[in-house]
């Protein structure tokens, strides 16, 4: 379980280093807007990504 845990972490800082590393400048535009925005707009983005994220995992098993 700890390999397919561990697996999965670096998966997502693969996939989360791409979007850096191809356009930073386009990186750098999004985060300085994503610290401009309010604290619930953040948690907003925060709660989609991790639904998005359940649902993925039960339409995979």
């Amino acid at each position: 379980m700890w390999d397919t845990l561990l697996m999965a972490l670096a998966l997502m800082l693969v996939m989360e280093g791409m979007l850096p590393f191809l356009m930073p400048s386009r990186w750098r535009e999004a985060f300085k807007k994503l610290t401009e925005a309010g604290d619930n707009h953040i948690r907003f983005i925060g709660l989609t990504s991790m639904l998005t994220g359940v649902l993925l995992l039960y339409l995979i098993k």
